[in-house]
């Protein structure tokens, strides 16, 4: 997929994915919906620790346009990728797929359980329109589940509440996709508000939305490295594995000490941590460390955003790329010379960079930062420069803002 420098507005997708599909099935789409992709301003690798993370949905979309199949054999559903080069695939609801990797087990997995919840339609057709890049860490998986939920809302007539539609579409991607994702992209790409944060509990699944700066004061600027290192899927899962091994042993260690043995890590005190001392492995006590302090600065982020204090927002943005640099060791050169070329500008032009971080699983994809909005131009040369000449690679930079969620257009 191409990664496009500025934003595709929702009308320019409908219009390609309307003609795409005007060309291919010979009439016009008869329902139509979008949904957002998403950056992670802060709380990286806690959603599945029970942890805080701070998402905006962005003002990049995916859109899917639709309408009931018209062949008389009553055969499955069509769907058309018009980013992958029209790429068309087919499938049954309530059957096995035959491709377990293909991207449309995506789409199937939201309309077999769709179905299940009793929003049933008959087989469909349809085009997908994105502008989220894919394999950029910004959630492009995320906003076609909840894209393709939302237009099947429309087409039975029923509305499904946005946290369960959440549920449903993340259990579409661990079911049928075999990813075992947190809850935050699809919840943020559901309840994403203009100009504000989404505070997520991802243990209670309680939140509450935070105002953004005004535009005017500050500017969400993504820088993708755009390479995605292979060993990224096997060392997230190791990861996952690392932080239960090192719950296990703070719960064996700490059970005597404290009332009640803690359930997740988010159960875990920083005195806690601090009372294993020596006898929890090194490595298992960093990534342990990460995830605890991580979940703290996610917390003072929101409230930093909710006092307008972007100084203080920018401190722990910074605080966090280092954390997963170093405890979580997530981060790679790439990343890190996206940051420290942000950071070594805000130095040098004080004012202008509040903070910047890696964002997303890590081992490549995009990185995030907050700046002032007039130092964006030459902040991006800057990082242009920094990154050809390190890497050899011309990054793609594009600013965002936090929009409203999923709708049916």
């Amino acid at each position: 997929m191409t990664h496009p420098q500025s934003a595709t507005s929702i009308s320019d997708l409908v219009e390609r994915a309307s003609a795409e599909f005007q060309n291919r099935f010979g009439h016009p789409p008869a329902y139509r919906a979008a949904a957002p992709g998403r950056v992670n301003l802060i709380g990286e690798h806690v959603d599945y620790n029970g942890g805080f993370v701070l998402p905006i949905a962005i003002a990049r979309w995916t859109v899917v346009v639709a309408a009931p199949a018209d062949r008389a054999d009553g055969s499955g559903w069509t769907v058309i990728a018009s980013d992958l080069h029209a790429a068309e695939a087919s499938f049954s609801p309530g059957k096995p797929t035959a491709e377990p990797t293909s991207w449309v087990n995506y789409v199937h997995g939201v309309a077999d359980l769709c179905r299940a919840e009793g929003l049933t339609t008959p087989p469909m057709d349809m085009v997908i329109a994105s502008s989220v890049p894919i394999g950029a860490g910004l959630s492009s998986s995320a906003a076609l589940e909840v894209a393709v939920a939302t237009v099947l809302e429309r087409a039975c007539g029923k509305t499904m509440e946005p946290v369960a539609k959440a549920h449903l579409c993340q259990q579409a991607e661990h079911r049928f996709a075999g990813v075992p994702c947190g809850i935050m992209d699809q919840t943020i790409s559901c309840l994403g508000r203009a100009d504000h944060a989404l505070l997520l509990d991802c243990q209670s699944g309680e939140s509450i939305q935070v105002p953004m700066p005004d535009r005017n004061d500050a500017a969400v600027m993504i820088i993708d490295t755009r390479v995605h290192h292979e060993l990224s899927a096997g060392e997230y899962a190791k990861r996952r594995e690392q932080c239960q091994a090192a719950l296990i042993c703070i719960r064996d260690r700490v059970t005597t000490a404290f009332q009640s043995p803690p359930q997740s890590l988010r159960d875990v005190s920083p005195a806690m941590l601090e009372s294993c001392g020596k006898s929890i492995d090194p490595l298992l006590l960093k990534r342990a460390g990460h995830v605890i302090t991580e979940m703290a600065r996610t917390e003072q982020a929101a409230e930093a955003l909710q006092c307008a204090d972007l100084t203080r927002f920018g401190q722990l943005m910074n605080e966090s790329h280092v954390s997963l640099r170093d405890d979580f060791e997530v981060s790679c050169a790439e990343l890190d010379t996206l940051v420290e070329s942000a950071w070594a500008f805000g130095e040098a032009n004080p004012g202008t960079v509040f903070g910047c971080r890696m964002t997303g699983g890590g081992f490549g994809g995009c990185a995030v930062a907050l700046v002032e909005p007039g130092a964006v131009g030459t902040l991006s040369e800057a990082i242009r420069r920094d990154y050809r000449n390190t890497v050899g690679l011309d990054p793609a930079i594009f600013v965002t803002h936090a929009v409203d969620g999923a709708r049916s257009l």
